[in-house]
């Protein structure tokens, strides 16, 4: 049985930091705070995306239908595959088209103590008759973690409420509230669309790590499985920050496509999940296995 704890939490004061996501890194050296080490120790964590608290239409793959007044608020049951990246995708999707998606789907900027912050909250410009009619946006960061020992998971509530992330933790910025938790078993899952399908397409949700500053940490290739050569894909500079050392990583880029030339495909989505390569501990190496046919 392999189980992932999905956590929701809600941004309570602006974050400074990464402007595409909360590093895994960055998840794990908060819950170092309130975790023994031992337990610490087993634990593996996404990237956090951050999520607008918007009104929303589930995706037509998704196991639900509907539409929902704040869909972003809070986390969906998951009964299938695809139920697993309703929050993954920086594009959100399942904004409905009826509202301004660009605008309620953009992180508002806002320099704090001389640093540019993401705003906890955005709020959209209205016409001069309804300028009090304002609505802002709430920004959540949604995220899992998993581990290598079974009986770790679930983390209580009182050890993941109340979490900073970023810079200028001292002063408050980054702290977050705990909305929503909830355990998945992905052996239990429905993958029935990948089964039906041959041709797969891969879809990269966080950086795959190629190179890493970081000690005894191993260079990898692009995997045999990807059919586009090194020199098709887009890499990318990160960083990750351990015990105060800064560590430079050599990434493919996220957000990239890729074709699937393996012949496993649920084997290879749950490992997606569970992410690959290098620091795939710290949120590196997360994909979502896409079917073409």
């Amino acid at each position: 049985m392999t189980r992932i704890q999905q956590v929701h939490w809600e941004l309570e004061m602006d974050y400074i930091g990464h402007p595409y996501y909360v590093s895994g890194n960055a998840i794990l050296h908060a819950l170092g705070q309130q975790l023994p080490a031992e337990m610490l120790g087993t634990l593996q964590a996404s990237h956090g995306m951050f999520v607008p608290g918007q009104y929303g239409t589930y995706p037509e793959e998704h196991s639900q239908s509907g539409s929902h007044p704040t869909l972003g608020n809070g986390l969906s049951e998951v009964a299938a595959y695809e139920d697993l990246f309703l929050f993954r995708n920086p594009a959100q999707r399942w904004l409905i088209d009826t509202r301004p998606r660009d605008a309620v789907n953009a992180l508002s900027l806002r320099p704090q103590r001389g640093h540019p912050a993401l705003a906890s909250e955005t709020i959209v410009g209205l016409p001069e008759e309804h300028r009090f009619d304002t609505r802002p946006t709430r920004w959540f960061v949604s995220a899992y973690l998993h581990a290598t020992d079974g009986e770790v998971l679930p983390i209580d509530d009182d050890s993941l409420d109340g979490l900073q992330f970023g810079g200028k933790r001292n002063y408050g910025y980054g702290t977050t509230e705990l909305v929503d938790t909830q355990l998945v078993d992905l052996d239990a899952l429905d993958y029935s669309t990948l089964e039906a399908c041959t041709t797969f397409e891969l879809e990269l949700l966080t950086p795959f790590v190629l190179e890493s500053a970081y000690p005894n940490a191993n260079d990898q290739s692009v995997p045999w499985w990807w059919t586009e050569t090194r020199d098709d894909l887009r890499e990318r500079e990160e960083r990750i920050v351990e015990q105060r050392e800064m560590y430079r990583l050599r990434t493919v880029d996220h957000g990239q496509i890729v074709s699937y030339n393996g012949d496993t495909p649920v084997e290879t989505a749950k490992n997606g999940v569970c992410r690959v390569g290098t620091h795939s501990r710290y949120g590196f190496g997360e994909f979502r296995l896409v079917p073409l046919d």
